[in-house]
């Protein structure tokens, strides 16, 4: 009876243990991207500990907190529609890939289609960003520039370091 357990086990784990040896072979950790979602250690939280070193004063704080929270559920409901034009244009974009003849006509459309639905989903992020930064005073606007610019160098070091 123990050496069944003993094999169940072993059953169990071997598949984990490669599994997870796989992902860690082709990046690492979870997240996506091209990099396991690292980006090299600039991400968007380095962006909202930005805002924190901003000294905020409570009724700013509290506009910003509204804001996100209408904002976060403007993309959930926004995010219902643009999903299935995004399978649809998946699903496109794969049967003209698999057609037996290229149709550029057809490609070029549908690249078009999809950069116009890229470009107003960035309106609404840089339009919300907009209104946050709005809410700032002109001192804090410009601590916020040179917060940003040294985050970005701290970026571009890691990058260039990454890459040697």
């Amino acid at each position: 009876m123990m050496t069944f357990k003993k094999v169940l086990v072993m059953a169990i784990a071997l598949p984990l243990t490669l599994g997870s040896a796989s992902a860690l072979a082709y990046g690492g950790g979870g997240g996506g991207g091209h990099n396991g979602g690292k980006h090299n250690g600039c991400n968007a939280q380095d962006g909202r500990k930005a805002f924190r070193a901003l000294d905020l004063t409570d009724a700013q704080q509290e506009e910003m907190k509204s804001l996100r929270e209408a904002n976060r559920e403007a993309m959930i409901a926004q995010r219902q529609g643009p999903r299935a034009a995004m399978q649809a244009n998946h699903d496109q974009m794969q049967a003209l890939m698999l057609a037996d003849k290229f149709d550029d006509a057809a490609v070029r459309k549908l690249a078009q289609n999809m950069s116009v639905d890229q470009a107003e989903h960035r309106m609404a992020m840089l339009e919300n960003r907009h209104t946050m930064l709005n809410i700032l005073t002109p001192e804090q606007k410009e601590k916020y520039k040179q917060l940003q610019s040294d985050r970005r160098a701290q970026c571009e070091a890691r990058w260039a370091e990454k890459s040697q």
